[in-house]
């Protein structure tokens, strides 16, 4: 062979081992991310998650990818979209939005690791052993406070101390309804106050229980947490605000739409949270190493032009312990 052909051979060589060395790294790894809200109003959380990745070194689109699958409030699609990310075989399944999300991960995979958030306990729903040591292939946060129904209806009864009745939004088609109602009723015997249920778990529903409240007029509005419900924000602010209506959310979303008072968690926190469990389960933990937390940090938040247009008088009290005022 003449020595220019072996040395075009061996530089030929030379730029190939890297192509080759390229060719042999492991895929990037993929998350499954089943959400029952919509990505519309879920960018904020998104954030949280990825803040949470990050601190454990995982950035999508650099070393990480994620597939998303919004059920949009229609908890009934979310049986298949599990299925779904399951048949692509993420490393893991997050499944974010409440306990009907959580349900169709662990029926759709025994096997991949999954993250989840609840709003009860999750060893009732066979998602965990126990909160210390969950066990099986799925671990995550737990929202399971069982005076927080009663907590805001006292906030709200704050707001209008003389209200006798006081009406309370639920969807029937959300595991946590009955038990949420449960912790209202308890707080309105203890106050001296009625309760009027209401009930929606369509759009439709919703316009159709609002008739019912103008025609009934409570006091004021407790609307149930429930991930429908926030998928339905704007439509429930607007309603409130066309009839003169006070209402407590749940989250911080609603004041900063126009609604009049929140009280909750720290949603934003909670989806850092469980990046911060995926990220480690990339890393090699196990789900059932990974205790299930509870959320620490509650919000309390107040939109005061909201407030003023209802004319409302809000007491310093409620001021006083505000995490935000909306002016």
């Amino acid at each position: 062979m003449r020595r220019r052909d072996l040395v075009a051979l061996i530089g030929a060589a030379a730029l190939m081992r890297p192509l080759a060395a390229r060719g042999q790294q492991p895929p990037m790894p993929v998350i499954g991310f089943l959400s029952s809200r919509s990505p519309g109003d879920t960018g904020h959380l998104v954030r949280g998650f990825r803040k949470g990745l990050a601190e454990m070194g995982y950035v999508e689109g650099k070393n990480l990818a994620i597939e998303y699958r919004w059920a949009v409030g229609q908890y009934e699609r979310l049986p298949s979209m599990a299925v779904e990310l399951v048949e692509k075989r993420v490393a893991v399944l997050v499944a974010t939005g409440g306990e009907p999300v959580a349900v169709a991960a662990r029926a759709a995979t025994s096997t991949i690791p999954i993250v989840f958030v609840v709003s009860g306990d999750p060893a009732k729903l066979g998602l965990a052993a126990n909160f210390s040591r969950p066990g099986g292939n799925s671990t995550g946060v737990s929202i399971f406070t069982s005076d927080i129904g009663a907590k805001r209806l006292g906030l709200l009864r704050e707001l209008v101390p003389q209200a006798a009745k006081i009406g309370f939004l639920s969807n029937p088609a959300f595991p946590t309804a009955e038990t949420q109602l449960d912790d209202v009723q308890e707080g309105a015997r203890r106050l001296g106050v009625g309760i009027e249920v209401y009930r929606a778990s369509t759009e439709t529903e919703i316009d159709t229980a609002f008739h019912t409240i103008s025609q009934q007029r409570p006091a004021g509005l407790i609307v149930a947490a429930d991930p429908f419900f926030d998928t339905r924000r704007s439509q429930l602010v607007v309603l409130t605000a066309r009839h003169a209506l006070p209402a407590m959310y749940q989250l911080r979303e609603y004041p900063v739409a126009g609604g009049l008072i929140s009280y909750g968690i720290d949603l934003p926190d909670v989806y850092r949270q469980m990046g911060s469990y995926a990220g480690k389960i990339l890393a090699g933990t196990k789900p059932a190493d990974l205790p299930v937390v509870q959320p620490t940090r509650f919000e309390l938040v107040i939109n005061l032009q909201t407030a003023k247009t209802l004319g409302l008088i809000v007491p310093q009290s409620i001021l006083a312990a505000a995490d935000e005022v909306i002016e």
